[in-house]
């Protein structure tokens, strides 16, 4: 038997596809075999296998795993939650891998997996190599057995090993998505005062799309925050594996500032030590690492890259802008938006302020969200070149650890190839509003050059 993906569906950290139109059961089971073949011929027997709360997520996880066991690997489901459930499964429990079933923040049609082999991520060429193999019909035989475990009780507990202190009044919000059921139990074993919201498991999200980082999604925690006078709210995506954050005055704080946040009492602990955050975190971000005696490093964007390199430098903490927590001190290595609410609360007691003063205390900054230039899939590489060339003609400040990170006198702008789109990603921060129109300004002219237009 031989199976072809749509190589659409191969990204670069996972795979995700549109259920029905690129990504169908049998493309699950596929997936089950080929990594079932590649666990075994790393010397592995069993894998854990998680699903969130999507309404095609148990069609697909019953596939994938009649998949893993016809090519002779034992199956572990934990069931329905958050993908951090699943890698602390994989962790924990006596297993060689794992594989969430899970479409993370995309629209609700869509849906994908997230591998994990031997507590490595399993991304980039990996994926490329389950491609290989199924295209060849190169799967290993076998029968498989299928067992349940269930983890939650025992993830929850682990979770609330992070907590030390802290009592305040906080907004959740699950959107809907996996994380729910596990912060309701979460919260029973937490001081202080806690407010849920949305926390009944939905694959069509009817109240908002489970994205922290995009802020319409967080009005509704923005205004339980402010009717109940809340210290802060927190928010997660589909799958539980990215924080958002607002505020008691109701204001959104992005991935780089949760970072900074995180990072003083992992420094005061760990004097010196090195903390990894992506290409489209804030200047102030590095500046602030440097000054409490840290030693930042700029890494590419991309939860399995940044669990990669956190692995590689031995750091105890990384983080994206999107909202990723990687937690290495006391943890398992892994991006854990609950793990990261639990360590937020004890950084913010640990401060002897409240959120919104840490907030006050930040430099100011003025930044656009992540912008998507649409352009052709075959295209888009040849652009970031064109513009790399053009500009070491210059004397611009260029950094390409992910793309091109151009600094000057006004701040910085970022122009990459997304590895999930047809399209190129821009961000720009300046100190202030001219200072970000002249570095906008910049960047379409040098697209413009390369005949690519930002609407």
């Amino acid at each position: 038997m031989t199976h072809h993906f749509d190589p659409v569906i191969l990204r670069e950290y996972d795979i995700r596809g549109t259920v029905g139109a690129n990504l169908h059961p049998a493309d699950a089971h596929a997936i089950g075999r080929a990594f079932a073949t590649r666990v075994r011929a790393a010397g592995g027997r069993r894998v854990a296998v998680g699903y969130d709360g999507r309404t095609h997520s148990p069609m697909l996880e019953a596939a994938l795993i009649a998949g893993l066991a016809a090519s002779g690997v034992d199956v572990v489901r934990i069931g329905l939650g958050p993908t951090p459930m699943l890698y602390y499964a994989e962790a924990t429990l006596e297993v060689d891998g794992g594989i969430q079933v899970t479409g993370s923040h995309n629209p609700r049609e869509d849906n994908g997996f997230k591998l994990v082999l031997r507590r490595d991520s399993f991304f980039g060429e990996d994926l490329q190599d389950l491609a290989r193999i199924a295209a060849a019909g190169a799967f290993g035989e076998g029968a498989g057995t299928v067992e349940q475990a269930d983890v939650r009780d025992l993830y929850v507990g682990r979770l609330m090993a992070g907590y030390a202190g802290g009592t305040f009044r906080i907004g959740w919000d699950a959107g809907n998505g996996a994380a729910g059921p596990v912060i309701e139990q979460l919260v029973r074993h937490l001081p202080g005062e806690h407010h849920l919201l949305f926390c009944d498991v939905d694959g069509e999200f009817p109240h908002h799309h489970p994205d922290p980082t995009v802020e319409d999604n967080l009005r509704d925690l923005q205004a339980l925050v402010a009717d109940r006078k809340l210290d802060f709210g927190l928010a997660f995506d589909g799958d539980g594996d990215r924080i958002g954050l607002v505020d008691g005055r109701g204001r959104m704080l992005w991935g780089d500032d949760i970072l900074a946040i995180l990072a003083r009492p992992t420094l005061a602990e760990l004097p010196g030590a090195t903390i990894v955050a992506d290409v489209k975190c804030s200047d102030a971000l590095f500046e602030g690492i440097a000054a409490a005696g840290g030693r930042p490093v700029m890494w590419q964007t991309g939860h399995s890259r940044m669990k990669a390199k956190l692995k590689e430098l031995g750091a105890p903490l990384a983080g994206e802008l999107s909202g990723h927590m990687f937690f290495a001190h006391d943890y398992y290595g892994f991006d854990d938006a609950l793990y990261a609410a639990v360590r937020l609360i004890r950084a913010i007691h640990l401060s002897g302020r409240s959120l919104a003063e840490l907030r006050d205390a930040m430099p100011p900054r003025c930044a656009t969200p992540d912008l998507r230039v649409p352009v052709a899939e075959a295209r888009k590489a040849a652009v970031v070149e064109e513009v790399a060339a053009r500009l070491a003609g210059t004397d611009a400040r260029v950094d390409t650890t992910d793309g091109l990170r151009v600094s000057d006198d006004d701040g910085w702008w970022l122009l990459r190839a997304s590895n999930t789109q047809a399209a190129l990603t821009l961000r720009a921060e300046a100190r202030d509003a001219a200072g970000l129109a002249r570095l906008l300004a910049a960047v379409d002219a040098q697209l413009g050059e390369s005949g690519v237009r930002r609407e």
